[in-house]
């Protein structure tokens, strides 16, 4: 038989980091009190209308120049139509028929066997980022059978971001959300906190033989995790596979992935589209960008968003930052990825290293290996960690000037993970770490004496 081609595609939801909702001035606050944050509007009372953030419009079309899309001059606002609890108005206010951005790409790296020393860059290509308002929460208390409502996240602004089929696996899908979570990062267009659910991720898989059209896709809900992300992806693929070798037939279904089973379970079918009706929304006019050639000479540049001007402040990307790293440094290019991957990790390396005498490449072996691992093992985060940028380039220096050697360096880092405010320099003196009392070499210097004189 010839094998299965696995086709995967996915719709990404970002918070938009912005200090109040899409259309109301409530405020966005995670973990508040339920219902604590919801303005007349958030509540779809009658009379009330929305105001656009302009915060988020600029969110978004600094998200479509980093991802190398076209940015839409004129784009519209529609209503899609659905009933839910947690949505008060019964519609939700979106971007359908022309979206702010459209036609970007994305290209991300993975490894190879899982090898960071090999490498590949690949491309998925964006069709569209569109800005949308998101619904409320439903908290399901089955002892006592009923839903509450929270209404607080009801109208927080999103941007949606559509990614075509181009992947293949879970790993590729893996690293394509964690780039762009990287890159959204970097801009602060979204803090993109998977945990508190800033970055929602669904993903579309089907499987197909070579030259045959694509098969029947599932949708795979609201994964808030990147390694759930790559488990669920795969495990759909494969059960596809499975299915259809055993003379099944896949479901046009939504599905959801079960983490502490490891597999995906239905929620609904899909068989009968839904119509959501969509419809201009009434409320808004067309939203209008300008740039410099575009800008009329007696407009207010405070009441209009000029695109060029984003562009040109726009951060250096993670991709550019890791070159820049491997430039500088010398570092190895797989070294540049595990830095930029771990929150604030690569300015603790570039600190250590304008702090010591020892080369970058020492002091990555010494931030990846220790410090990094004892994070890892205590589930720290860079921020959280007990030994400081400072202690740690003062710790190498010491062992660079060869006042200690490397094991009784290893011997002080373990007690600085301590906390308990203590100089390398303190806790050499007070364990008598000296060079020559270190016992390994001690055992070394002993040992060539008593050879030397049996030469003698």
């Amino acid at each position: 038989l010839a094998p299965w081609i696995p086709v995967v595609g996915l719709e990404i939801h970002a918070q938009i980091s912005s200090n109040s909702k899409l259309f109301s001035g409530s405020q966005v606050q995670f973990a508040a009190p339920p219902n604590s944050l919801v303005s007349f509007f958030d509540a779809s009372l009658p009379g009330t209308l929305p105001v656009l953030n302009r915060r988020c419009v600029e969110a978004a079309v600094m998200t479509g120049l980093a991802l190398n899309c076209s940015i839409n001059k004129k784009s519209l606002f529609d209503r899609k139509h659905y009933f839910y609890a947690d949505l008060p108005a019964g519609y939700q206010i979106t971007q359908q028929r022309v979206p702010i951005a459209v036609n970007g790409s994305l290209s991300y790296s993975l490894c190879i066997d899982n090898k960071m020393s090999q490498m590949v860059t690949k491309t998925v290509r964006i069709k569209q980022i569109q800005l949308e308002q998101d619904s409320g929460k439903s908290l399901h208390d089955d002892a006592r059978s009923q839903t509450l409502v929270d209404l607080n996240r009801a109208g927080v602004g999103l941007m949606e971001v559509v990614m075509e089929p181009d992947m293949c696996c879970g790993e590729e899908a893996a690293a394509a959300v964690r780039e762009l979570q990287l890159i959204l990062q970097t801009l602060g267009s979204s803090q993109a906190v998977m945990a508190e659910g800033q970055l929602r991720v669904d993903a579309n898989v089907s499987v197909h033989h070579p030259g045959e059209p694509y098969g029947v896709r599932t949708e795979v809900k609201n994964i808030n995790s990147i390694r759930f992300l790559a488990k669920a992806v795969d495990y759909e693929i494969q059960r596809q596979i499975e299915e259809l070798e055993n003379g099944g037939i896949i479901l046009n279904e939504t599905r959801a992935y079960d983490s502490k089973l490891g597999c995906t379970v239905p929620m609904r079918d899909k068989e009968g589209k839904q119509d959501y009706r969509f419809m201009p929304e009434p409320n808004l006019p067309p939203l209008i960008l300008y740039d410099a050639k575009s800008l009329p000479a007696n407009m207010n540049h405070q009441q209009v968003i000029n695109i060029d001007w984003i562009h040109e402040r726009l951060p250096d990307l993670p991709r550019v930052r890791r070159e820049k790293l491997v430039e500088q440094y010398g570092i190895l290019p797989e070294h540049s990825f595990t830095l930029l991957n771990e929150d604030g990790l690569a300015e603790f390396f570039e600190n250590v290293v304008k702090q010591t005498q020892m080369k970058p490449k020492k002091v990555i072996g010494w931030i990846l290996n220790d410090l990094l691992s004892y994070l890892k093992e205590h589930s720290l985060t860079v921020k959280e960690s007990p030994v400081s940028s400072f202690l740690l380039a003062d710790l190498l220096n010491l062992l660079e000037k060869k006042e200690i050697s490397s094991t009784a360096a290893k011997r002080v880092l373990a007690e600085l993970w301590k906390g308990e405010g203590k100089t390398p320099l303190e806790i050499v003196k007070e364990q008598k770490l000296e060079l020559l009392q270190d016992q390994k070499e001690l055992e070394q210097i002993c040992q060539e004496v008593i050879d030397g004189q049996e030469d003698e």
